[in-house]
């Protein structure tokens, strides 16, 4: 099931969704300041084109108060938006019964997208 979600979900929007988190992550790792806030860009469009079967959680101690401070960066540099943007079409798929699963995945991402310091995709 895992794998025909996938093949769905690259079919109606997942890969592009990908490129969007690849040319972000690109354009945010040429300053030396903008390296972290890259690689989460990295994370997240990795786990972007394959998220059914994967699941988030938090590490916690693992970065200390470090990941506080780039969360809150990463929110106001644009993770509130992308985070409202994964709840806007994940509350219009939940719309249908079809949809739901798909849904349910911009949720897991709009979670990871508001704070992706301090989490890990297993």
């Amino acid at each position: 099931m895992n794998l025909l979600g996938n093949i769905l979900w690259l079919i109606f929007g997942g890969f592009v969704s990908f490129i969007q988190y690849m040319i972000s992550g690109f354009l945010l790792c040429l300053t030396i300041i903008g390296i972290p806030f890259g690689i989460q860009c990295f994370k997240i469009g990795f786990f972007t084109l394959f998220p059914f079967g994967r699941h988030v959680r938090e590490v916690p101690g693992q970065t200390g108060c470090l990941a506080t401070i780039f969360n809150i960066i990463w929110i106001f540099i644009g993770g509130i938006w992308i985070a409202l943007g994964h709840l806007f079409f994940g509350l219009l798929l939940c719309i249908t019964i079809i949809g739901i699963p798909f849904g349910r995945q911009h949720f897991k991402l709009m979670s990871l997208s508001f704070t992706p310091f301090g989490k890990e995709i297993y």
